[in-house]
């Protein structure tokens, strides 16, 4: 090479203090701490590379390893079931959708959080959010059929005199939706919901969390590991997309670190570059080559690349089939000059990885290169083979001939585990009988008015008026129509998808526990009001720093809440068996320099089956004489309310006292109403309780006219 590379250079970790160590690392972009580096050392026997305490700096991350957190999913989340074909073990999950025409198909579902990256550039961070997550859906072997973007920002209005920085906010949130909109908009996916809430807790962390659905014949789902078939004939990996280059270095690791606003130019070149006009090209083309390995009857690997590129790609995909590999990153198309741990390392966006048998790369490589013509569409874009397959369970990655990193594979890939202290705060003891002392009668039209005009109640057609929720022509019910998007995926069928995402910051605040099971609750009441029977859930964790005992305190409740909500709900065409947790995403370190965190976040999409979308209504009111039903007990528990938040009082300030069993049947209860064609409009009781719930239901649709309401509540639930 002609310029200086450090990739190769030793690091002799044992010369250093724990002050030095962490200087020499930070200084080379690596957030490890020093008695990791010194793991690592330990681990190999030797000193490491710094191409090999930048992979480890990589897969050791929270992003990648869920270093802290994995103990508690696997302890509190159902993530199997009659109706799982693919739990949360590759780049996205698959539940059953049935047979249709003769053929089976599934449901894939993903969820991820690019947050930091959304922070520091909005636009670019929402739109490569968004073009990773659909590459985890293509990478099953599927078609994507929606997205959906959760969204959290800072609070739009001025705080005070001393708050300057209420213009940046909004402009955050303006650029998030404009890389949301750009990107779904130009692959040709419809958006078909999320949701948006504000809050001063997101003033310096906005969050930004994207759902893919799509769907896939099972027996053409594609799996995130080298097959067993590599044991009996050689398989070769092979790079396809956009040649590699700095963008995205040290991605996983800077969205594991708190995020200091004076690093902000520093951290931009931590976020990757979107291109969704490539991707187009590169989703039809991954399909024909997908096609052509049936026709052969041969199995391959495939993997998109993401957080840590083509040493997480090629070790993910080798180490999950049992296998080893030899890489050379002088192989991988990329730009000048590229030091060859950026090579291995980086995050360029538009790339995946293959793992097919010898015997057909050339196959695959005409297909890329030529019948798709990569090279001449983007300048350096292309197939290459840049490594092979090897039975020796041992990771390998050179140039040419000299060795960048040389470690068994799963000493890698296995990570590392912290057992971290969760410790929970001293919160008072509400007692039943306390009541906050509430305003006179006649105040109800105000505050009812000043609810509506709150900004997490107010209209989010802003957002959704950006995104083409109709393309792909299947799409029954759109943003703002209804609690759920529905679309219907397979042309000629009735047979439909109904989505949700939901949560509550405010809730989370109140209580961890409560903030996650009530986010599967809303989210299955949601697809419930358009008829969906709830098949499965992803959930996305946002919390803060789980090295703060108080913090980590506030992820585990989070996560225990999802998982028992999620056993207590079930899964509506499997009453014994939990609702199953078949995908989803830990995002920790949602803190700044300051020491601020974020509202605890737990946010929950969940995925359902309707039998027939002629069935679907709007959550809008239908014929005038039509009667109104109240399903379900209304409490007195305001804890984590938009109406306490607004600034009124009344009712009991606690949280709100879940019942699994009586929520479970009333999801139950309005799916069947719904099925048998019984309601003209549905809609959940959420945000502002049943005054925006009624006020949503009567206003018209776009142009249509608004409906009134006469509403008389029993005398017990004043």
């Amino acid at each position: 090479m002609a310029f200086q590379d450090e990739s190769f250079t030793p690091i002799p970790v044992n010369d250093h203090d724990d002050d030095g160590l962490r200087a020499y690392l930070r200084e080379h972009g690596l957030t490890l701490a020093p008695s990791e580096a010194r793991k690592v050392a330990a681990l190999l026997g030797r000193d490491p590379t710094l191409t090999e305490m930048t992979l480890f700096d990589t897969m050791w991350s929270e992003h990648c390893s869920y270093k802290s957190s994995r103990p508690h999913l696997k302890a509190n989340l159902p993530t199997t079931g009659p109706n799982v074909v693919v739990g949360p073990v590759e780049d996205a999950g698959i539940v059953d959708f049935g047979e249709i025409d003769g053929k089976k198909y599934g449901i894939i579902f993903a969820h991820e959080s690019h947050n930091h990256p959304s922070q520091v550039m909005p636009v670019e961070g929402a739109a490569t959010g968004i073009g990773g997550i659909v590459r985890d859906v293509y990478c099953m072997g599927g078609e994507v059929i929606a997205t959906l973007d959760p969204l959290r920002f800072g609070w739009p209005e001025s705080e005070g005199a001393d708050d300057a920085d209420a213009p940046h906010r909004l402009d955050i949130a303006r650029q998030v939706v404009d890389g949301i909109w750009q990107y779904g908009n130009a692959i040709g996916v419809p958006n078909l919901g999320g949701d948006v809430y504000f809050h001063p807790s997101y003033n310096e962390n906005c969050l930004v969390n994207v759902v893919a659905v799509g769907i896939v014949q099972q027996d053409h789902i594609t799996h995130s590991a080298v097959p067993g078939e590599a044991a009996d004939e050689p398989y070769e990996l092979i790079l396809v997309g956009k040649p590699t280059d700095w963008s995205g270095m040290g991605g996983a690791a800077f969205a594991s670190a708190t995020l200091d606003a004076e690093q902000a130019m520093e951290n931009k070149g931590s976020v990757q570059t979107p291109d969704p006009f490539l991707k187009r090209i590169l989703s039809v083309a991954n399909k024909a080559v997908l096609a052509m390995a049936r026709r052969e009857g041969a199995t391959i690997g495939f993997k998109d690349l993401g957080a840590g590129g083509v040493s997480c790609v090629t070790s993910e995909l080798v180490d999950a089939g049992g296998f080893g590999c030899d890489v050379d990153v002088a192989l991988v198309h990329q730009i000048a000059d590229l030091p060859a741990r950026v090579c291995a390392c980086s995050e360029t966006q538009e790339r995946y990885g293959l793992a097919v048998p010898a015997r057909l790369t050339e196959k695959v490589l005409k297909i890329y290169n030529q019948d798709f013509a990569l090279p001449k569409l983007y300048e350096g874009a292309c197939a290459r083979v840049i490594g092979k397959v090897t039975k020796e369970r041992r990771y390998i990655l050179r140039h040419g001939d000299r060795i960048l990193a040389d470690a068994p594979i799963e000493t890698i890939t296995e990570g590392i585990r912290y057992d971290r202290q969760a410790q929970a705060p001293e919160r008072p003891v509400v007692p039943r009988e306390a009541r906050l002392e509430e305003a006179a009668p006649d105040r109800i039209r105000d505050e009812w008015l000043g609810l509506m005009t709150h900004p997490n109640v107010a209209s989010r057609e802003y957002i959704y008026r950006h995104y083409d929720s109709e393309v792909q022509a299947g799409t029954i019910l759109r943003p703002g129509e209804a609690d759920a998007g529905v679309i219907a995926p397979v042309p000629g069928s009735k047979r439909a998808v109904a989505v949700s995402a939901d949560g509550n910051p405010l809730l989370g605040l109140a209580d961890p526990w409560t903030a996650g099971a009530a986010a599967v609750l809303e989210a299955c009441r949601n697809v419930a009001c358009v008829g969906g029977r709830p098949a499965a859930v992803t959930d996305c964790l946002n919390f803060g720093n789980p090295e703060i005992p108080e913090s980590f305190w506030e992820f585990t409740e989070g996560v225990r809440g999802v998982g028992d909500a999620c056993r207590g709900v079930g899964c509506y065409a499997l009453p014994e068996a939990p609702l199953p947790v078949i995908s989803g995403n830990v995002s920790f370190y949602n803190q700044s320099s300051t020491g601020r965190s974020v509202a605890p976040s737990p946010i929950v999409g969940c995925v359902a089956i309707v039998d027939d979308y002629t069935k679907c209504r709007s959550q809008r009111f239908g014929d005038a004489g039509d009667h109104i039903l109240l399903l379900g007990r209304r409490g007195p528990e305001m804890a984590g309310s938009l109406y306490l938040d607004a600034g009124y009082q009344a009712g009991r300030p606690a949280v709100p006292e879940l019942d699994f069993e009586a929520a479970r049947k009333e999801i139950r209860a309005v799916i069947d109403l719904v099925s048998a064609g019984l309601l003209t409009a549905a809609h959940d009781i959420s945000d502002g309780g049943l005054a925006v719930a009624l006020s949503e239901m009567a206003m018209g649709l776009e142009a249509a006219a608004a409906r009134g309401a006469d509403i008389r509540l029993p005398v017990a639930e004043l």
